[in-house]
């Protein structure tokens, strides 16, 4: 295993490149048996602010990482039936109410002539919910993460597989963290730092 500090070289380069600060770990494994069985261990420890990268999804990597369903499907599902509820107040209104034209006997509130509106307010409200829903849910956008400073993580879209513990986690700490990704085995291990402003 190799350790990489990413320590300026010189007083001049710090002086350039302004005051550094630790921002995460990152461990690297070659396969994804290493890294599926380095989540369960680092889910294990107790940590929150981490992730698992990979350049395809690995089957059993949620339950690895302990993640729970997403919540995504039932934010969808309430947008929806506003929807169709508001759809139909809608049309009920404006039909019923404020314009109660009877057009060749039919009655006003005929819900066989709503359901295109329906569902089209149904559709409407449930994609604008998946769309914003998912970037909420995912902390998107996020323009730069610090994992992005490191230059072997440029492989993380090919064939490595990586994990980040971030320093703003509870149970950070810069030796026993770094013991505990040590013991996983990785490839390389590590600390990535980013300018403080």
């Amino acid at each position: 295993m190799s350790e990489d500090e990413n320590t300026p070289d010189s007083p001049e380069d710090e002086a350039l490149d302004g005051e550094k600060a630790p921002a995460l770990y990152l461990a690297e494994f070659d396969t994804t048996h290493d890294v599926l069985h380095a989540a369960e261990k680092v889910r294990d420890a107790g940590f929150e602010k981490w992730d698992v990268h990979t350049p395809f999804p690995v089957h059993g990597m949620d339950a690895a990482m302990g993640l729970s369903d997403s919540k995504l499907g039932l934010l969808v599902f309430a947008a929806g039936a506003v929807g169709l509820v508001g759809g139909f107040a809608m049309m009920m209104g404006m039909n019923g109410i404020d314009y109660p034209i009877i057009i060749a006997g039919k009655p006003a509130e005929s819900l066989p002539s709503m359901i295109p509106i329906l569902f089209e307010t149904t559709v409407l409200l449930s994609g604008i919910t998946a769309v914003f829903g998912m970037l909420a849910l995912n902390g998107l956008p996020r323009h730069h993460h610090p994992v992005f400073y490191s230059t072997r993580f440029e492989r993380g879209s090919d064939d490595k597989f990586f994990i980040s513990i971030e320093v703003g986690d509870p149970k950070f700490d810069l030796e026993k963290t770094r013991e505990l990704l040590a013991s996983l085995h990785p490839t390389h291990l590590e600390l990535v730092e980013e300018t403080v402003p």
